[in-house]
C-alpha cells in the first residue's frame, strides 16, 4: 500500500516536471510565484497574508497544469481542429485566466500598503 503511494508521488512529479520543462504559461506562473514568494518574505508578512498567497499560487499553477492536461488530451482525442474542442479549450484558458486575475487582484491588496 505504502508503495503504490509512493509511486503516485512519482507520477505527480513527473509531471510538475514535465510542465516546467514543456510549458511556457506554466513557467511564466511558476515565475510569477517566486517573485510573489520574496516579495512576502521581504515585507514579511502576516501568518494570513502568507496563507491566503499560497493558496492564491496553488490554485493558479493547479488550473495552468489541469488546463495543459486538457489541451494534450484533447489534441490527442481529436488533432484536427473541431469548434466543440476549441470551445473546451477556451473554458480551460478562460479558469486559468479568471483565477490569474483573481490572485493579481488579492495580492495587490495584500502588497498595497506595503508598497505605497
Amino acid at each position: 500500500m505504502i508503495r503504490k503511494e509512493f509511486k503516485s508521488f512519482g507520477h505527480a512529479a513527473r509531471g510538475i516536471r514535465f510542465l516546467i520543462e514543456t510549458q511556457p504559461h506554466f513557467r511564466f506562473h511558476l515565475l510569477a510565484a517566486v517573485a510573489v514568494n520574496m516579495a512576502a518574505w521581504y515585507f514579511k508578512l502576516e501568518a494570513l497574508e502568507w496563507m491566503i498567497l499560497l493558496l492564491c499560487i496553488a490554485l493558479v499553477l493547479g488550473i495552468e497544469g489541469v488546463n495543459s492536461a486538457l489541451e494534450i488530451a484533447l489534441d490527442r482525442v481529436h488533432p484536427e481542429q473541431h469548434p466543440m474542442i476549441g470551445k473546451a479549450k477556451d473554458m480551460a484558458a478562460a479558469a486559468v485566466l479568471i483565477s490569474t486575475l483573481i490572485a493579481a487582484i488579492i495580492g495587490i491588496w495584500i502588497f498595497w500598503d506595503k508598497l505605497f
